[in-house]
């Protein structure tokens, strides 16, 4: 979950590195540190909270070197403080190390190599790495088969090593060579004019080139002022690919937006079109997707679907269960990837197993799909970013398109997923029993989803007048039926993440089940109703919560007959195919979301404990 960037080439490193970590932060903010090749020795600095501390540190320093590593923190072992923070130095001054992910056994490392006389001066598990590489660097003869004695070194320690990782690291008597590897956990080479950098996302590199090698796991990459070669752990040479990012640097940038968020929410429209671009048969009756590499007769076999994923995209799941069950008429199964992982789910031999995961690097979500194609499964991802682990592993898939998303809570990625929710579903019922004219209807209701979502987002500053009147509260209910429940659950998520408000989705018929104990005048509830066959059953649970002066905001429908005088406040979204409500119910109770968070003052793209690609366990 940390940010690593790792530089060599002919410009002064300490800004490259501080430009790199800026644009990574959104991974990591509870410390900063960067070592610098200078002067015939590391120069190390490392300062706990965000990387503006960090400047400030070495800002006071002369740092002329083109040599260097850096590194943004999210914590993992030990506590925020500059000690635990990166890079960690080896006790004999040898190696400076940077670290992404969990070492599972560093324990017993740390206990051997105290016999060996190395020191510790934190306590993460990163710093036993970084004294292993110096023993075997110690140990290490002349360089073999091309390899400097300090990768042989990486190399070696590397294969005692139980858990994940994404590292760089320096060697003080190696400054011409950078060294990176990578074992669930991401790392990029970025292959510039006469200049080379290591990073675990791309948009700390992007201004430098936007040519990049996806490092597979248990690839070590060695990397040189003018080349880099690619080995793997046991020792195999690789042929690196070198592809191209297909996306701009102002796409990664705020603007005239006070915060990634709010950018992101009023780019929804332009992503959902990126979603959906191209994906039209020519008769207009269903969705094409070219990355599945499934035959329409193979699809046709599949008796069961299952979907998993983690944190937001879990809740997209939900949707995708209730659209596809509804339009294609095949069983879906939704599970936590976290829990599909290590439990012994009994599946049809005809099962389709799809992940859902905007970073395409989610641990989880990873571990569980390698869990499926082990068993056997035919795999299918919906990503957002191209050359990803879960992209390039699962057997096929769909690219979402919509862009870089900064901000930690997810919002374009959530609904440009719940689009292509939709889509699958569209196209999967086209190959059962779905009629032409349904397909004609459903895929004319996608068509208008944009302009309709430019609707709701005209309501923007209507929605923080509410805001501002809710702030105050500590605790909320969001309450939904149907397709509407995985958005009370997706509107009470956002609200915790970014507001550390308490709050709780649930089934708007389960409020009588124990929720509605809760309910007070200091208690507010968000209720999701359309026009459909539940619309009465909605106002009756509203009315409930009315009689125990309960306050009610109601994302509706504009068809909606919603009784006079009965919410204390509404927020209205524009009428539409069953297909695309969810995605439009989304978008209010994000606006409202952030809006609170606003209001209290809260760190609205970098909230606390929270980073935006979770890749440690």
């Amino acid at each position: 979950m940390c940010g690593i960037v790792g530089y060599i080439g002919n410009q002064t490193a300490k800004t490259v590195l501080l430009e790199g970590l800026r644009r990574l932060e959104y991974r990591g903010y509870d410390s900063a540190g960067m070592a610098v090749y200078d002067r015939d020795g590391f120069n190390v600095s490392k300062k706990s909270g965000r990387v503006a501390n960090l400047a400030m540190e070495v800002g006071k320093r002369e740092l002329e070197g083109s040599l260097g590593i850096s590194h943004t923190r999210w914590a993992t072992h030990g506590g925020v403080s500059d000690s635990n923070a990166h890079p960690h130095v080896s006790s004999d001054g040898k190696i400076v190390l940077v670290h992404n992910g969990v070492i599972e056994n560093f324990g017993d490392m740390k206990r051997f190599l105290l016999t060996k006389g190395y020191t510790f001066e934190s306590e993460t598990d990163t710093e036993a790495l970084s004294n292993l590489i110096a023993y075997h660097y110690e140990k290490e003869g002349r360089p073999t088969n091309g390899f400097s004695r300090f990768f042989m070194a990486v190399r070696k320690a590397l294969r005692h090593v139980e858990g994940t990782y994404g590292i760089a690291a320096l060697c003080v008597d190696c400054p011409e060579e950078m060294i990176g590897a990578r074992k669930g956990s991401p790392l990029i080479l970025g292959v510039g004019q006469d200049e080379f950098l290591l990073a675990s996302d791309v948009s700390a590199i992007i201004t430098h080139t936007s040519n990049v090698v996806y490092l597979n796991d248990d690839e070590i990459v060695s990397v040189t002022r003018d080349k880099f070669q690619i080995s793997t752990s046991s020792e195999l040479g690789v042929d690196a690919i070198i592809d191209t990012v297909n996306w701009k640097i102002e796409d990664s940038e705020k603007g005239d937006y006070p915060h990634f968020m709010l950018k992101e929410i009023f780019e929804q429209p332009a992503a959902i079109e990126n979603a959906m671009r191209g994906r039209f048969s020519d008769d207009g009756s269903t969705a094409n997707f070219g990355g599945w590499n499934l035959s329409p007769h193979e699809l046709r076999q599949i008796d069961r679907i299952l979907f998993t994923s983690c944190g937001t995209a879990w809740h997209a799941c939900l949707v995708a269960e209730h659209l596809i069950e509804r339009f294609a008429r095949i069983p879906v199964e939704v599970e936590y990837a976290s829990e599909f992982r290590y439990r012994n789910a009994p599946l049809d031999k005809n099962t389709l197993v799809f992940v859902i995961t905007q970073s395409g690097e989610t641990i989880d979500t990873l571990g569980a799909l390698r869990e499926a194609k082990r068993k056997g499964y035919r795999t299918l991802a919906i990503s957002n970013v191209v050359g990803s682990t879960i992209a390039r592993e699962a057997d096929g898939g769909i690219y979402q398109h919509a862009g870089p998303e900064i901000g930690v809570a997810s919002t374009k990625a959530f609904t440009s997923q719940l689009v292509i929710a939709a889509m699958v579903a569209l196209y999967v019922g086209r190959l059962r029993d779905m009629s032409f004219a349904s397909g004609v209807k459903m895929v004319e209701a996608l068509k208008e989803l944009p302009d309709k979502i430019g609707r709701v987002l005209k309501q923007n500053d209507h929605i923080k007048d509410i805001a501002r009147r809710y702030a105050h509260y500590a605790d909320f209910l969001f309450l939904g039926r149907q397709s509407m429940f995985p958005i009370a659950l997706e509107g009470s998520l956002k609200l915790k993440e970014i507001s550390y408000i308490h709050a709780e989705g649930y089934p708007a018929a389960e409020m009588k089940h124990g929720p509605i104990a809760l309910i007070s005048e200091d208690c507010p509830s968000v209720f999701f109703a359309s026009n459909d066959e539940v619309f009465h059953k909605v106002i009756s649970n509203i009315q409930e919560v009315k009689a125990r002066k309960g306050k009610v905001i109601l994302v509706h429908a504009e068809s909606c007959d919603v009784p006079e005088g009965l919410v204390d406040d509404a927020i209205i979204f524009p009428d539409g195919h069953e297909a695309i409500i969810p995605i439009l119910a989304t978008v209010p109770v994000q606006l409202l979301s952030y809006h609170i968070a606003v209001e209290r003052g809260c760190d609205v793209d970098k909230p606390r404990n929270l980073a935006k690609s979770v890749t440690v366990e």
